[in-house]
């Protein structure tokens, strides 16, 4: 029986329960009954190690792609303390990303001058952009550096070592399952994923990865999976087949959205790129490409082990 270990990307989420039944809920809605399959599947859920309490949802826009909530802030006090290397990764990644200073939703340019249309690469308002992106740069941060993390009073967590005890657990369970084993893993989700399966010696079997809105290909985060990671030999040995599907306006993704160059196996392209035209104003939301044939054929070949 085919079994699938999702993982999820940055922000703060609904409860585990609901967000796992939200995604197998959308996929079904849109031609891939995971449930009418026979496929089991299991949720790495890792928000609650950032925010000290559940979304009741997760939503940025509504049905007709107009923005309904206001993106969340979150503090940057941490900037304060990173130095050095730390203090240089956050600094790239933020030019990577298209901010000039990510610590005020206020545009930090000349008086008279609009941010510049060439650098955008998704239609939403600058505030909402900005304090997403901070999101994404927190998140990237604290896990690739194993930053220690409070959410809650009480409550102290290595961001990284955390994540990863939870992510072998998840897959030490789809790997006792008899039939292919696939990972399917959102923005930071796919650096989580490809940490654990390239860079653990003790991860359980993997037999496909599915990445969507993925930013591994941003040379800063490759930087920080040295030296398991080369472009010659980035590929994963135990894993038989790696779909990436990308949207070129995911503010995430589209920074360097193709993974075909950079994960080669010995020096062999192998990951298979899928780009996947998401609609609206906010391109990196999972449910928007749970929705899209890309992914959905993508997720139903692997679990019938066409490799």
């Amino acid at each position: 029986m085919p079994h699938v270990t999702f993982i999820h990307g940055i922000g703060n989420k609904p409860p585990a329960p609901r967000l796992g039944r939200n995604w197998r809920r959308v996929l079904a809605e849109n031609g891939l009954d995971l449930d009418a399959s026979g496929v089991t599947s299991t949720f790495v859920y890792w928000a609650d190690l950032l925010h000290p309490a559940p979304l009741p949802e997760a939503r940025y826009e509504d049905a007709r792609g107009s923005l309904e909530v206001e993106a969340p802030e979150i503090g940057m006090r941490w900037l304060v303390r990173s130095t050095g290397v730390e203090a240089s990764f956050v600094a790239a990644l933020a030019d990577r990303v298209g901010l000039d200073e990510f610590a005020s939703d206020d545009p930090v340019l000349p008086a008279g001058v609009e941010p510049d249309p060439t650098r955008e690469r998704v239609l939403l308002p600058w505030f909402v952009k900005r304090r997403l992106m901070k999101v994404f740069l927190r998140d990237a941060h604290h896990y690739l550096f194993d930053t220690e993390f409070s959410p809650r009073e009480g409550e102290m967590y290595s961001i990284r070592r955390e994540i990863r005890a939870r992510v072998l657990r998840a897959l030490d369970e789809g790997a006792r399952r008899p039939g292919p084993h696939v990972v399917v893993a959102h923005s930071l989700g796919t650096v989580i994923a490809y940490d654990c399966v390239k860079r653990l010696p003790d991860c359980p079997r993997v037999d496909g990865l599915l990445t969507f809105g993925s930013p591994l290909g941003i040379d800063e985060v490759q930087d920080r999976l040295r030296p398991e990671w080369t472009r010659h030999d980035g590929f994963p040995a135990g894993v038989r087949q790696w779909v990436n599907v990308y949207d070129r306006l995911d503010p995430v993704a589209g920074v360097d959205a193709l993974l075909a160059n950079d994960f080669r196996r010995q020096g062999v392209k192998a990951v298979v790129d899928v780009g996947a035209p998401n609609r609206g104003a906010w391109r990196h939301g999972a449910d928007k490409y749970l929705a899209g044939a890309g992914l959905r054929d993508a997720l139903a070949g692997m679990l019938d082990g066409e490799w």
